[in-house]
């Protein structure tokens, strides 16, 4: 796995932890996609189940380590939806309850991670939380969840929550610079569309990604002086909800440069779009916009069996009034 810079004073924060004897059996690992929790649990996990551990590292050279590196250490559990599911239902927590509850087979601890705590179905969440009551000894929970408060406040109770806090602006763009990603203009804005979150700009600053995000910018800037279905084939992707979030930044990009708030603008390599809305749109137009289009967002992302595209022509079509310029008063 990767490891970032920005992972290294959490990273020794919790394992300071452990060799105090001070370390919460359950942490709560709030973290932006592309802020590294997955390789932050890896490396701790790898510490707590090595057998001849060398400080504030793991030796990578014991029988733990090894099981580690290829993936089959018994006493480690990861807990996710099956493929081409969204829901982690109770049969898998109780299966991971029962082993916790017998010896570790390495002789040492035992860890469970769940990469999406919020894949729990109510039941498992509430099977896994009787276990987090009352934990085997020497057993190790980490769950991570972007939206901790979409979890039961029962499970949320239980566990020390652990915020991983995006970097810096300059530090994560130093970074981007040293992957060489792109543009300053490029890397800043992919910056802010992430939130923040260094590795997540890296992502969207693929070639292939980054193209999309560019075509739709294009498109909306003549779909705004044309038709606004135009804009249709650029969101009705498996990627939709992203595709209306750099819709939404242009939107409130907008209503800053009203406000002379230019400077903190989000994308900033695409000001002439984000003027053509602002001078378009008043603000009152801009934000009711802006609150249709996050509405817009949510119920693809919630709805079961949604119809995508019936969706977004309604949400498209309902814009388009709004994007009208008032019909000017008739003459007496």
């Amino acid at each position: 796995m990767n490891w970032y810079p920005w992972l290294n004073p959490v990273y020794r924060q919790v394992i300071s932890q452990h060799q105090a004897d001070r370390a919460h059996h359950a942490l709560l690992v709030q973290a932006l996609p592309g802020m590294g929790d997955s390789e932050l649990v890896w490396a701790i996990s790898r510490w707590l189940l090595c057998q001849r551990r060398d400080g504030l590292k793991s030796c990578g050279h014991c029988h733990g380590c090894q099981l580690m590196l290829a993936g089959t250490h018994p006493d480690w559990h990861r807990l996710a939806a099956e493929k081409g599911k969204s829901a982690l239902g109770i049969d898998a927590v109780r299966d991971v309850n029962e082993k916790l509850f017998h010896h570790a087979q390495q002789g040492g601890a035992k860890v469970v991670w769940l990469p999406d705590a919020g894949e729990l179905t109510e039941a498992a969440a509430n099977a896994l939380l009787k276990t987090l009551e009352e934990p085997p000894q020497n057993s190790w929970f980490f769950l991570s969840s972007s939206e901790p408060s979409r979890l039961l406040p029962t499970l949320r109770s239980r566990c020390l929550r652990l915020h991983l806090a995006p970097p810096d602006e300059r530090q994560s763009l130093a970074w981007l610079q040293k992957q060489e990603a792109g543009a300053p203009d490029a890397m800043l804005a992919a910056l802010r569309l992430s939130s923040g979150a260094p590795a997540a700009a890296l992502a969207l600053l693929d070639q292939q990604h980054w193209t999309q995000r560019q075509t739709l910018c294009d498109t909306l800037s003549i779909a705004l002086n044309g038709d606004v279905l135009t804009l249709l084939p650029q969101l009705n992707h498996d990627n939709v909800a992203e595709r209306i979030g750099w819709l939404a930044s242009l939107l409130t990009d907008a209503l800053k440069w009203q406000q002379s708030g230019d400077r903190f603008i989000t994308n900033v390599d695409r000001p002439q779009l984000v003027l053509q809305l602002a001078q378009r749109l008043p603000a009152a137009a801009l934000d009711k916009s802006l609150r249709q289009w996050l509405l817009c967002r949510d119920r693809l992302s919630h709805i079961v069996a949604v119809n995508r595209e019936l969706l977004l022509t309604e949400q498209l079509l309902n814009w388009e009034t709004l994007l009208k310029p008032a019909a000017a008063p008739s003459v007496q």
